[in-house]
């Protein structure tokens, strides 16, 4: 059943209207995927259990996701259960698909939940999406006994629950109960307000680091001008065209237009560098800086 560009509530209607699979039937189509790769096989399995997708997914609305969102992740969960399906083990395709469904599911939601990602190990998808409802319950346990617990209480009681460490609980609440806000929200309720993406550090370059390198990069130009023009002119050639193109030459080309080895175009580069090197420092003790 293709998902691309359907609503949630024509997808709904289709699912519906399909057919439902006995055990033997489902069997039959699990190893014909699983054995030929047949697609119509495949294809009857996932349109039969699309509305197990959907009324998992409908079980997530209330964390804010579109409906049509979910439903395309339920179906995801549910063709990824049954391309790793196996018939052999005995056990119902919808037992199987359950769990797959399940986890797409969770995973959209909470990488969707915020900007910042809010986690995605096994003891924070477990305080998730168990977290409020545990909370809730232990408040009303307590306030049944006319108990009040404090914010400390709470998540220690939460995290013995749920069996996952204090701090992860402590990091989860500050998690759910903050909120995305746009850089571009001004700071004060005045529309001529500052935004606050403008109180954020520039980090581009500065004048001044500006002024310094273009001075570094003239004066080091300079230089190396010098050294060349220290070089007889097959040196500078074999500089330039190893060193100073987009695309340097190799020593093999060189050497057939130069009408010498390979080898040899290797010793006057290596040669033409130390005489370089000789004359730049000469020329001044920062040259040394700027070649170590």
């Amino acid at each position: 059943m293709p998902l691309d560009h359907v609503g949630d509530n024509s997808l709904s209607r289709r699912a519906m209207k399909a057919e439902l699979l006995d055990a033997e039937t489902e069997l039959r189509l699990a190893y014909a995927w699983r054995d030929e790769r047949d697609e119509a096989a495949l294809h009857r399995l996932i349109t039969a259990y699309m509305r197990l997708a959907i009324s998992m997914a409908s079980k997530f609305k209330r964390y804010g996701a579109p409906m049509n969102d979910l439903i395309q992740e339920a179906g995801l969960g549910l063709m990824k259960a049954a391309d790793k399906f196996d018939p052999d083990r005995g056990v119902r395709f919808s037992t199987y698909a359950v769990w797959w469904i399940k986890a797409s599911i969770q995973e959209y939601v909470m990488r969707n939940w915020s900007m910042v990602r809010t986690g995605s190990t096994s003891s924070q998808k477990s305080l998730f999406f168990n977290m409020r409802r545990v909370q809730a319950r232990l408040e009303r346990e307590a306030a049944a006994v006319g108990e009040r617990l404090d914010r400390h209480q709470l998540h220690q009681m939460i995290s013995t629950e749920i069996g996952v460490p204090l701090h992860d609980v402590e990091m989860m609440e500050g998690r759910l109960s903050g909120s995305d806000y746009s850089l571009n929200a001004t700071q004060t309720t005045d529309e001529d307000g500052r935004e606050w993406i403008d109180a954020l550090e520039d980090d581009s370059a500065q004048a001044e680091s500006l002024v310094e390198d273009s001075h570094d990069t003239a004066q080091l130009r300079e230089w190396l001008l010098v050294a060349m023009n220290a070089l007889n002119d097959r040196e500078r050639f074999i500089v330039r065209e190893r060193k100073l193109r987009d695309a340097p030459r190799t020593l093999e080309s060189l050497g057939t237009e130069l009408g010498l080895s390979k080898e040899r175009v290797r010793q006057l580069e290596a040669a033409a560098f130390v005489k370089m090197r000789k004359n730049l420092e000469s020329q001044s003790r920062e040259v040394h800086h700027f070649l170590v």
